[in-house]
Formats: C-alpha cells, sequence, structure tokens
C-alpha cells in the first residue's frame, strides 16, 4: 500500500426534501384539506478514525464525495425519507483543514472519534403545517434547505510513543523490524525508507507504538532530501529514539546535524524525551564501542546506549529501556 499524508477532497452533504403541497382527496369528502408532508433530511458528511488505517491513499483516487439527499414529502401526511449519512474513515492523527490548507478546523487524536464536516440541509415543510383557523386550505409548502459543500485539505501526523530519527541508513528500519511486528523495507543504501512506518512491540504485557521516521539530511527542514514532509510526523511522538551509527567518522556533527534539523523546523521538538542509541556496534570491537560511548555520554552529559539488531539480547534490553520512557 503506498502511504499518502496529505490530500485534497471535495465534500457535499444532501440537500433536504422538498414538501408536499398535497390536498386529501377522497371520495363523498368535498373538503378534505391538505395533507403534505415534510420532506427528509439531507445526509451529512462524517469523518470517523480508525486504527486499521496509516494512509490517505483512498482518497487519492476519489477526491469527490457526496451523501444522499432527502425525499421529498407526499400526501397522506407522509414524510419524506432522510438521506443516508456517508462516512469516510480517516487514520488516528489526521487533521482537517479549510481550503487554505492553514486553518484546522478538527484533530483527529481518539479512536472512533467523528466529526461532521459536512451538515445535510433540512427538509423543506408540507402545507399541512401552514394550517391555520383563518387559513383552512393553505398552498404554501418550503423548498429543502441544501446541505453544505467545502472543499478541506486532509493532513495525517502520525501518532506514536516513540519515533525513530537519525541519519539515513542508521538502522532505523531494522531496529523496527527487530522490535516490532513490522516488516519495512531494509537494505544497504540510503533512504531505503520513503514513508514513515508504523509498528507495535509487546514487552511484559505493555505494548508501544514505534514509528520510524524517513532519514534526516542537513536541509531537511527547508525541503532537502525527503524534506520537510516526514518532520511533522514526528511532532506527533512522545519520546525521540536517536540513533546513530558508532562506525561514523564524526559522531558529534551525525548526532547536531539532526537535532538542528529538528530545531530549524520546530523548536518545540527539542523538548521531547530523548534516548540516544548507538547502533551497529557489531562492527567494531567490544572495547572500542564502550570507550567511544563513555566519552561521548561525557561530552553530552546524557545516557548513551548501545545496540546490535543482530544480538537479541541487545534488542530486548532497548524495549525494557522504551518502555520506562512512555510509562
Amino acid at each position: 500500500m503506498k502511504f499518502l499524508d496529505q490530500v485534497k477532497i471535495y465534500i457535499k452533504a444532501g440537500n433536504g426534501g422538498d414538501g408536499s403541497p398535497s390536498f386529501r382527496r377522497e371520495k363523498f369528502i368535498e373538503y378534505g384539506g391538505p395533507d403534505g408532508g415534510d420532506g427528509g433530511k439531507g445526509g451529512s458528511i462524517i469523518l470517523k478514525s480508525e486504527q486499521n488505517l496509516n494512509t490517505l491513499i483512498d482518497y487519492r483516487y476519489q477526491q469527490h464525495h457526496k451523501a444522499m439527499r432527502g425525499e421529498n414529502g407526499m400526501g397522506q401526511n407522509r414524510t419524506g425519507k432522510s438521506g443516508e449519512d456517508l462516512f469516510l474513515k480517516v487514520p488516528l492523527g489526521t487533521q482537517v483543514f479549510e481550503e487554505d490548507n492553514k486553518t484546522l478546523i478538527y484533530d483527529f487524536v481518539k479512536l472512533n472519534d467523528e466529526f461532521v464536516a459536512a451538515a445535510g440541509g433540512k427538509g423543506g415543510l408540507g402545507n399541512t403545517r401552514f394550517k391555520s383557523s383563518t387559513n383552512r386550505a393553505p398552498k404554501k409548502f418550503t423548498k429543502g434547505a441544501l446541505g453544505e459543500e467545502f472543499t478541506i485539505w486532509l493532513q495525517l501526523k502520525t501518532i506514536a510513543d516513540i519515533g525513530i530519527i537519525g541519519l539515513p541508513n542508521s538502522g532505523k528500519s531494522s531496529l523496527l523490524a527487530s522490535i516490532t511486528n513490522a516488516n519495512p523495507k531494509i537494505a544497504n543504501y540510503q533512504f531505503t525508507t520513503l514513508n514513515p512506518n508504523l509498528g507495535v512491540a509487546s514487552y511484559d504485557d505493555k505494548e508501544i507504538t514505534i514509528a520510524d521516521i524517513p532519514g534526516l539530511i542537513e536541509g531537511a527542514h527547508a525541503g532537502t532530501g525527503l524534506g520537510v514532509q516526514f518532520l511533522k510526523h514526528i511532532e506527533r511522538c512522545k519520546t525521540l529514539l536517536h540513533l546513530i551509527d558508532i562506525t561514523n567518522t564524526d559522531l558529534e556533527k551525525s548526532y547536531n546535524q539532526v537535532k538542528n534539523e529538528l530545531k530549524s523546523y520546530s523548536p518545540d521538538l527539542l523538548k521531547k524525551k530523548e534516548l540516544i542509541v548507538f547502533n551497529k556496534i557489531d562492527l567494531i570491537d567490544s572495547d572500542s564501542a564502550k570507550e567511544i560511548t563513555k566519552k561521548f555520554s561525557k561530552k553530552l552529559n546524557k545516557e548513551i546506549f548501545m545496540l546490535s539488531t543482530l544480538k537479541k539480547s541487545s534488542v530486548s534490553q532497548i524495549k525494557a529501556k522504551l518502555i520506562t520512557y512512555v510509562s
């Protein structure tokens, strides 16, 4: 399934049905009087958040959505049938914007949340409604109201407990595959991951959702590489796991490069909890790995963890640590 995190759609709620101007016509009843029923209400367009969706790709191929109109009122005081509401399913984390793509209308942060994006029109009134002591045979009736119609933008911002960040080819996808049920593409070249991947990790009867964010390079906040389009997914993550390839020649530069991109995009990202992990420690001897980690930890005055995705014990330690960061 392709990943799509932004789409523009047109929605049109159903119009209300017209009221009926009917008069009662029965044998041997000369003055039957009005018996026109009201029109039915038009169907609304309702957006609903779903757990099993993680992309807006469905709306890439169907961009126009219209709900049913209400039926017209009928004689014998029969009200027209209301049009059915049209439910559009969206992933958790979807934001709804007006046509300018700047004004936020609604934000889906809870599962099975519903938002009426376009309300159906009210049904018109039949002539029975206008009967009075001074007007026994009214011919007046009203038309149904028009349903609302809008052009809106849907933007998806991934919601996860942990967001894995780092430079391209630092092993983010390998880590996600080793600790969750996800099956991301893994290869030995940069930008293997072109879309955010989500996985669920279980440890001691607890579950955490983890997002693999595509690699950030210098200038990402300005659109370089995969650009700013995926930085927004980090905003919803509660904790950031900063993965660094321990074989990089300049570890401090690698670390600061990613941090600078986060700061340039939004300084608020630097306020999130951060777990720093040196990956691929199996590529160098253990003493060197410990010495490098110790020096870097002292320089940043932060705890640094070591990881080899090839060793189950190492992966289990990271999973246990991640649980403490979200509990």
